[in-house]
């Protein structure tokens, strides 16, 4: 489990110019310019759960895990993986996990180890496939378009379905 912010400000990847000029690319300079999805990915069935978030913290976590818990794993034991984010120990998401302690073990993570997150790989590839090199409208329009390369993701046979070996 993670969150990750995707801004309007979109990360240039690629981009061709002419040699010696340098190509100019508008900015959006609306105060709240992005969004924040928290997300988790299911390791057996490779399914990705995700919503936007109002902000990094524990009341916008304990929405998501309330939906996740409730709507998407109603009756499943879970295990769930969780760096050490401020948010995610603060005692009202401790409390928050104790009412589901019968069916969630969380694990945590040791500190600043982003590479040991499943969910942060897939973070580089949603931000690859939806943001980088293209300029939106506006926030709705890019939470639309993450929306849609969700869904996709969630098909077995979508040509661009972030995957990773079980071996």
């Amino acid at each position: 489990m993670d969150e990750s912010g995707f801004s309007l400000n979109y990360p240039l990847t690629n981009c061709w110019m002419k040699q010696g000029q340098q190509k100019r690319l508008p900015a959006n300079t609306q105060v709240r310019s992005g969004c924040a999805l928290a997300g988790v990915i299911d390791w057996m069935s490779e399914q990705v759960w995700c919503q936007p978030i109002a902000g990094l913290t524990s009341e916008s976590l304990i929405r998501y895990f309330e939906w996740l818990f409730c709507a998407i794993y109603p009756d499943e034991v879970l295990i769930l993986v969780m760096d050490n984010a401020s948010s995610h120990r603060s005692k009202a998401m401790q409390a928050f996990f104790s009412l589901f302690e019968h069916r969630v073990v969380v694990i945590w993570l040791p500190p600043y180890s982003p590479d040991m997150n499943l969910i942060e790989r897939f973070w580089k590839h949603l931000k690859q496939r939806v943001t980088a090199n293209r300029l939106f409208a506006d926030v709705p329009h890019m939470i639309r378009a993450i929306q849609t390369e969700l869904v996709h993701q969630n098909c077995a046979d979508y040509p661009f379905r972030f995957s990773f070996s079980k071996n």
